[in-house]
């Protein structure tokens, strides 16, 4: 008899489960702007992008927010197709190769030889809640001059743009303008800085 009743609560407990409706995890990406062909200069340097490293939470694929001074979180099921360490990357590639002022922009490997390298660290790429939704982006980025593996420059941005709905699309329309502008920003004070070194 026991075991009647026990088959027949579990049996019971999978139909429920099987009721419960689980939701789709959607997935958004930024997309760069698309670097025009043939910019490079003959005679310019040659940039090498490195990693751009990200704290533990931004490396689980998930779209973070965060509410007041001290809680954060993240959406559960909406995330990057993509980390936004590498999201970054891609578009100051992008974008330093689409200004035209250097012989080539590569992406750092061991080998890849190159008169600078650029690499960073993104602090913050999501959501704040506060009186208004904004989203912010802060972006620390360094210029190493491979010859004597020295910093010869380095920039924080910071950037907070509104947010002009209240879904995680809004959000990430947001982020997308809030890099882009984060991004063309740094690409021009980079080029300021080697303006004078050539």
């Amino acid at each position: 008899m026991r075991l009647m009743i026990s088959t027949c609560l579990v049996m019971a407990g999978l139909v429920c489960a099987s009721c419960v409706a689980t939701r789709p995890v959607r997935y958004y990406t930024i997309e760069p702007a698309s670097s025009p062909a043939n910019q490079d200069k003959p005679d310019g340097l040659i940039l090498l992008v490195g990693n751009i490293t990200t704290p533990e939470a931004l490396q689980d694929g998930r779209i973070r927010y965060r509410s007041g001074a001290n809680e954060s979180g993240a959406y559960e099921y909406h995330r990057w197709t993509e980390r936004p360490g590498s999201m970054v990357r891609t578009s100051l590639v992008r974008a330093l190769r689409a200004s035209g002022k250097y012989q080539r922009v590569l992406e750092s490997g061991s080998l890849t030889a190159g008169d600078y390298v650029l690499r960073g660290k993104l602090y913050e790429f999501g959501e704040v809640d506060g009186v208004s939704i904004q989203t912010k982006i802060s972006l620390q980025v360094e210029l190493v001059d491979r010859k004597t593996n020295r910093n010869v420059w380095d920039r924080l941005a910071e950037h907070q743009e509104p947010v002009s709905g209240k879904t995680v699309a809004d959000v990430v329309q947001s982020l997308d303008r809030n890099l882009q502008r984060v991004v063309s920003e740094t690409v021009v004070e980079i080029d300021k800085f080697l303006a004078t070194r050539r």
